[in-house]
C-alpha cells in the first residue's frame, strides 16, 4: 500500500532523515518506534506532503506521490491523525467529523463505523471539541480520519497523554480497522460485543486498511505490530516482525 525508498530530508544543513526505505502492507500494522527527536514526526510530515523530502520516493497504492500536495494524498486515501490531535476546538464533535468528509461528495454521512468504534462520540455530537477530555479528543481525531474511509491510516503517537482506559479502546479500534482478529470478548457487555462484531463486518466489507503507527509506548506498539521499525538519529537501526520485538531486544534498544 505504501512504499518509501531512500527518503532523505535536511533541516538547516542537518541530515534529519537518512535514506529511509520501508513498506506498509494492507491489513497490517507497522509500528514505528523511537525516542523524541529522532525524526519520526518529520517522516510523517514528509509522507503527508507537509514537508518536502530532499530526495527519495514515496509511492501509494502503486502511484508515485513524492511531489503530490497534501490534499491529493488525502483524496487518494491517506488518513492522518497528527501528534497532539489538532481537532477544531470551537467546532462541535459532529462538525469535526464532517471535516473528515471534505474529499467526499456533498451529503455523504459520517460512517457508522466511527460510532461503533467510539460510541461516546455519538452521545457528544453537539458538544464543542474543546470541551472534551484529552482521551475523547483523541477518539475524535481518529474518528475524523476514519470518516474518509482511508486505505492508509497514519497515527502519530495516539497514546500521548491519554488515560489507560482510552488507550485500550484506541488499541481495539486499530486492531479492528486493520482487520485483525479482534475479540469481542474483551468488551464489557453483550451490546458492546455486538458493536465490535458489527464494526469488524463493516471493515471486511470496505477492504483492508494499512496502518502506520508511530509510538513511544512500547507495550502498546508491540501488542499491535505485525511489523516494527526502530528509528535512531534519522535512520532505522532495527526492523522485523512484531512478534519478535521482545526477542530482538527492542525495548532495551529504546532505553539506551
Amino acid at each position: 500500500m505504501l512504499r518509501v525508498e531512500n527518503l532523505n530530508q535536511y533541516y538547516s544543513g542537518s541530515h534529519i532523515l537518512r535514506g529511509l526505505s520501508f513498506e506498509v502492507e494492507p491489513g497490517k500494522v507497522t509500528s514505528l518506534l523511537g525516542r523524541n527527536g529522532v525524526g519520526k514526526t518529520t517522516l510523517m510530515k514528509c509522507l503527508m506532503g507537509l514537508v518536502k523530502s530532499r530526495s527519495g520516493s514515496i509511492a501509494f497504492n502503486g502511484k508515485d506521490i513524492t511531489h503530490a500536495p497534501s490534499h491529493e494524498r488525502v483524496r487518494a486515501g491517506i488518513g492522518y491523525v497528527p501528534q497532539g490531535r489538532e481537532i477544531f476546538p470551537r467546532l462541535t464533535v459532529e462538525e469535526n467529523l464532517l471535516m473528515g468528509l471534505a474529499t467526499k461528495p456533498g451529503g455523504t454521512k459520517i460512517p457508522d463505523l466511527v460510532f461503533e468504534l467510539f460510541p461516546v462520540l455519538r452521545s457528544m455530537l453537539n458538544r464543542r471539541g474543546g470541551d472534551l477530555s484529552g482521551g475523547q479528543q483523541q477518539q475524535l481525531a481518529i474518528g475524523r480520519a476514519l470518516a474518509m474511509d482511508p486505505k492508509l491510516l497514519i497515527l502519530d503517537e495516539p497514546t500521548e497523554g491519554i488515560q489507560p482506559s482510552i488507550i485500550k479502546d484506541i488499541g481495539h479500534a486499530i486492531r479492528t480497522v486493520a482487520r485483525r482478529n479482534a475479540t469481542a470478548e474483551t468488551s464489557r457487555s453483550i451490546e458492546e460485543r455486538q458493536e465490535v462484531q458489527n464494526a469488524i463486518r463493516r471493515v471486511a466489507d470496505t477492504g483492508q486498511v494499512a496502518i502506520l503507527l508511530v509510538e513511544q509506548y512500547y507495550d502498546f506498539a508491540r501488542d499491535l505490530a505485525d511489523h516494527y521499525l526502530l528509528m535512531e538519529r534519522g535512520e532505522f537501526i532495527m526492523r522485523g516482525l512484531g512478534a519478535d520485538m521482545d526477542k530482538d531486544g527492542v525495548r532495551e534498544a529504546l532505553a539506551v
